[in-house]
């Protein structure tokens, strides 16, 4: 709505603006441009008196010993692949330190205390290496087995007892599944984690870095979780499940019902459905497909992790959370 302070305002192009600014007094400003109204903004934001605010601890920042661009060298081309998760979060923390919860127990999921940019961090990463649990067995990087939810379910309470932030870095193909799994309570483990994450009363961030697939985007703090930010690195893939997974299932389903209805399906037709099927189903796991859908708030570049961290972490300092009583009723 184009207007100007102070200036002869032409009436006919300004229309309902004029009448609302100057006849019925509506409206308390009239800007020019964009960038008046924002300068504006700014400076009627700058006179308001200060608040409450949340408390979060924050020292002086500390650049982090490792090479943030370095960064760039740990993400691999292929979303299978591993890498090592620790370095990547050695180059977005204060001093490159990190105080590990249970180091030891619950190795596909990383906790630790940090610091980034001066503020107290409480991080759930996703280990995207294959370790050995203490019993000796495989675990894959990248999901979520009883151990691990079972650790970063205990880690996200103590972070909301001592009102420290969470930061959740995504790289999570899923829980576990299996007889094995199902028998070893992974339902009861995982429901505890997503109900963690789900009452947390301290900020939650999420980067998704690399696969956010099905229930693990729900336990790494996805969107319908209510993070106060979300954001995506350029290798993030946010889906149901995997894209070659996706595909051979709905293929599935696609070849039964053309069997359905009588029809025969020869392998190069099939073949060539697959193909479909996949090219069309990894555009639609793509970041910047997310982003249109306001799946996650932004793509960033991954070096300025720490910045997008920090400057959400400030505002939520800002926003304090109200706690109320309930059933309690005042007077």
């Amino acid at each position: 709505m184009k207007a100007a302070i102070g200036e002869d305002v032409d009436k006919e192009t300004l229309g309902g603006a004029t009448t609302q600014s100057e006849i019925s007094g509506v409206t308390d400003y009239k800007m020019p441009d964009d960038k008046t109204c924002l300068d504006t903004i700014k400076d009627l934001v700058d006179k308001i008196g200060h608040f409450e605010k949340a408390g979060f601890d924050r020292i002086a920042p500390q650049l982090p010993k490792e090479n943030a661009e370095e960064i760039l060298n740990f993400i691999p081309e292929s979303s299978a692949q591993q890498y090592n998760t620790v370095e990547v979060l050695k180059r977005i923390v204060d001093d490159s330190k990190l105080t590990f919860y249970k180091k030891d127990y619950g190795k596909t999921i990383i906790c630790a205390y940090a610091r980034i940019d001066g503020w107290s961090v409480g991080i759930v990463a996703n280990n995207r290496e294959v370790v050995k649990n203490a019993k000796g067995e495989m675990q894959f990087g990248g999901v979520i087995y009883s151990d691990s939810a079972d650790k970063a379910t205990r880690f996200i309470l103590n972070c909301n007892q001592k009102k420290i932030p969470l930061v959740f870095m995504h790289d999570v193909t899923g829980f576990m599944v299996g007889t094995r799994s199902e028998h070893g309570g992974i339902i009861k483990d995982g429901a505890k984690m997503v109900n963690a994450v789900a009452n947390s009363t301290v900020p939650k961030f999420s980067i998704v870095m690399g696969n956010s697939y099905g229930a693990g985007n729900y336990a790494m703090c996805g969107k319908a979780y209510d993070p106060r930010l979300i954001v995506a690195w350029p290798t993030a893939k946010i889906a149901v499940m995997g894209g070659a997974q996706a595909a051979k299932t709905l293929l599935q389903i696609q070849v039964s019902t053309l069997k359905a209805k009588g029809q025969t399906i020869d392998p190069e037709e099939e073949q060539r459905l697959l193909n479909e099927i996949t090219e069309r189903y990894d555009q639609q796991t793509t970041p910047y497909y997310a982003a249109a859908r306001l799946w996650v708030d932004a793509i960033i570049d991954p070096r300025d992790t720490r910045q997008w961290i920090s400057q959400g972490i400030e505002m939520a300092n800002n926003a304090p959370v109200e706690r109320f009583n309930v059933g309690v009723i005042q007077t």
